[in-house]
Parts: C-alpha cells; structure tokens; sequence
C-alpha cells in the first residue's frame, strides 16, 4: 500500500532539509523549496505547453463532431475479432503519439470498443489492445509530444533525441512482445460470429470511474447525425485534414533525421514546438469552423482545459523533479543560491562517486537495476514522476559500467511509464480503459501483467547487446 501514495510531500521534505543542511541557514531551506519548484516547472513548462495545445485541439474537434467522423471508417476494418484486435491496437498507438492515451481512451473506447466486440473480439481482449498499445507502447515512447524522454535527458545530462530514439525502438519491442503475447492469450475466445445485442449494450452503457468523460462523447455521438448542415461539411474536412496534418508532421520529422534535407532538426523543444504550432493553427481553424466569431472566446474555453488537464497529469511531477535536480550541478545551483563562481554542489553524482566500488561493473545488472528502479517508481500509478529519479541514475550509473546514459535512461523510462501509465497498476489510467470496456481493472492489470513483464525483459536485453 505504500507504494501507491504519492512522493510529492517526501521530496518537498527532502529538498528542505539539503537546502538548510548544505548552508546550515534554515532560511535557505525554506528558499531551496521553492528555488527547486520554479526551477523544475521553468525547465518542464514546454511539457506542459504541448499536453495543453494537444487536448485543446481534440476538444475543438469534438465541438463540430470531426474527432469521431475521424475514427468511424476505421470500424469497416473490423472484419473479425483476430483483425479487430490488431487494428485496435494499431489505431490506438497512431492517435496515443499525438493526443496521449488518457484523453483519447473515451473517443477510442466510445465507438471502437463496440464494434470490436460485434466483431467476435471479447471485452477484456478490447481492452488489453488499447492499453498496451496506448498506455503502454505509445506513452513509453512518447516519441512525437517527447515529454517522457524530455523528463529522462534532462536528469541525464544528454540530448532527448537520443533518449527519443532508442525509447522508441525499445517500447516497439516491448509492445509487440506484449500485444502478441495478449493476442495470444485472448486467441482462443475470439467468437466467430458478432456478439449478441445484450453483450454489446452492456459494453456501451458501462461508465465506470469515466462517467462524466463518457457522457460528453455520448452527447457527441447521438449529434453526429443531427449536426447543423452549416457544420457538417466542415466535420467531414477537419476529419481529413487533421489526420494528415498530423501525418505530415511525422514525414517532416522522420526526414529530418537524415540530415541534408534543408529541414533543420526536430529533437527535443522544437520537435515539440514543431507539433504545437501546427496544434494552435489547426485549433484555430476548428475554432472558427465552429463558433465563427464566438471562436475569440470558445477558444479560450478550450485551452482552459488544456492547461487544467495538463497540470493534473504533470503538476506533481514539478516538486519531484525539483527534488532530483538538486542531484545535477546543472542545477543545483540556482536551487540553492550558489554564489556566482562557486562550483555548484553535484549530489546524486558524488554519491555514486561514494560508493562506485561497492557497484558491480555491469551493465546487464545495472540496467535491469534501472528496470526494476522505474517499475517501482511507477506503483503509485503516475509513471512520469520516476523520470526525474531514473534518468539522473542513468547519468550517475553509466561511466561506472561503460555504457550510453541515453540507454539506461530509455530503459528506465521502460519501467516507469509501461508500470505507471497503465498497463499492469489497476490504480492508474488502466481504470478508464476497463471502465469503457466493461471489466474489472484489476483483473485487466492481472492479464497485462506477464506479456508486460516479458516484453520489458526482451527489449532491456537487446539495449544491452546493442547499445
């Protein structure tokens, strides 16, 4: 049980007690605290800027019923419930790297879940694809908004493209362990013929935690077909151009990767300012497409609850990464009012310096350390708030073992976002998904629990063979 309560007051404490105790002036303590809180929140405020930009986005397209006339074809796939499960799975990574999964679950679980079942797919299978695929594969990678490997670099001390990329091809390894080994799993009760009726309302009716979430895309669904006429075109263009947008988005960053293409780069703070200017243009339009000159003040609205989503996803992580960035000289300095041209005090580093002998010179037994370290961080069901921990780790640990702080860093951020996100802890976002399709959390986090665990041993094995 202790695991599941949150760090926020233990670091808040902590960070106290290192600002009074390295000046001996408790005065200083005091200013440490909120030293370390302004400087995490300056450091991470990109984060937030993108999360708030992205749900505002979705929530102006659900104003002219664009968002579901965008995932409706998509149920002409569902031939069969073996189909069904993979293309569930792979329309809920595509849409989790651009929206994140939480606000994307009740438009996912609204109108696909459904049809997945009719198609023969069982409920608990529905709801594995999406949360491993979504919660899991997606978030763990994180590699469009890169807020996750952002939070990870920056404990490290090294670029987030580096993070970016080796935590993508690692979350793809440990998601297609995992969705394979749940297909798996669910293989064998796949119907060959569509549910009944009441299964499929029992499915649809089920609200569970997301009550209120659900009731708006309700309310969404039943106006699709009762949208006003002057709505109506403009539903069917954005449904086509935010799709490719987002696509093209991809191809620009992908490109530039190879260089000597005139394109610049896209890593770090400007993959994210790439992806949210192109949010706020299209957001714009949306706006304007709906409300024509009441767009000036339902814009607002919408990014009202951009901002408000924002910092109930990423808030507590702000005193925790203020916390470990005490551990980094890069820091710790302006935390704790170091005078001009006094070398800044590295803890985490010198603590590891401390105690190198006593560490074994191993990077299989550090980096599956760091595995284990991120899925521990990940039990009080956040996932994010162990970043700022494993990645300074990583940067501490990696000279030691000779090996690349990015890939200890990715392999943390492993651990961390597949155990918190919500994939295998009931108490987390893993809630929303079994709510909208109508099983027990916990028996969901039970099933997810082994093709998880598998697959983050796989790609963590592979990190260390090839990095």
């Amino acid at each position: 049980m202790l695991f599941r309560r949150g760090v926020v007051i233990p670091t808040l404490i902590g960070t106290f007690l290192i600002g009074w105790m390295y000046s001996g002036d408790v005065i200083n303590g005091f200013k440490a605290v909120y030293n370390a809180n302004l400087t995490a929140a300056r450091e991470l405020f990109t984060i937030f800027l993108i999360i708030t930009f992205m749900v505002a986005l979705l929530a102006s397209l659900r104003d002219i019923g664009a968002d579901w006339r965008m995932i409706q074809p998509i149920q002409k796939f569902f031939v069969n419930g073996h189909i069904a499960f993979f293309v569930l799975a792979g329309i809920t990574f595509v849409i989790s790297l651009f929206f994140w999964p939480t606000p994307a679950v009740p438009l996912l679980g609204a109108l696909l879940i459904p049809a997945a079942v009719r198609a023969g797919l069982p409920p608990m299978g529905a709801a594995m694809a999406i949360a491993l695929a979504g919660q899991g594969m997606a978030l763990s990678s994180d590699y469009i908004m890169q807020v996750a490997p952002m939070l990870s670099a920056t404990g490290a001390g090294v670029a987030t493209g580096m993070v970016a990329d080796k935590a993508l091809a690692l979350s793809l390894i440990t998601g297609g362990v995992a969705i394979s080994g749940a297909y798996l799993m669910n293989r064998k009760a796949i119907r060959k013929v569509a549910a009944s009726d009441s299964v499929v309302q029992e499915i649809t009716s089920v609200k569970s935690a997301k009550e209120k979430e659900s009731v708006e895309y309700a309310e969404a669904a039943a106006a699709l077909e009762t949208i006003e006429p002057s709505l109506l075109k403009w539903s069917k263009l954005f449904a086509l151009l935010v799709p490719l947008s987002m696509l093209g988005v991809m191809i620009v960053m992908i490109i530039s990767k190879f260089g000597g293409t005139g394109l610049g780069s896209f890593e770090g703070g400007d993959g994210a300012a790439f992806i949210g200017g192109v949010a706020v243009v299209l957001l714009i339009l949306a706006s304007i497409a709906f409300g024509k000159i009441h767009a000036l003040d339902k814009i607002s609205d919408h990014i009202i609850e951009g901002f408000v989503f924002a910092f109930k996803a990423m808030g507590p992580v702000i005193p925790i990464a203020g916390f470990f960035f005490l551990g980094n000289s890069d820091f710790s300095g302006s935390i704790l009012s170091v005078a001009e041209g006094v070398a800044a005090p590295s803890f985490l580093f010198d603590l590891v310096s401390s105690v190198q002998n006593m560490i074994p010179s191993n990077g299989f037994i550090t980096a599956f350390g760091l595995l284990l370290i991120g899925i521990v961080t990940g039990l009080d069901g956040s996932g994010f708030s162990g970043l700022p921990l494993t990645g300074s780790l990583s940067g501490a640990l990696a000279p030691a073992v000779n090996m690349d702080p990015s890939t200890l860093a990715a392999i943390g951020q492993m651990g961390a976002i597949w155990a918190g996100g919500g994939t295998i802890i009931a108490w987390s976002s893993l809630v929303a998904v079994a709510g909208f399709a109508g099983v027990s959390a916990i028996d969901l986090a039970r099933k997810n629990f082994l093709p998880v665990l598998i697959g983050l041993a796989v790609s963590t094995l592979i990190a260390i063979l090839i990095w």
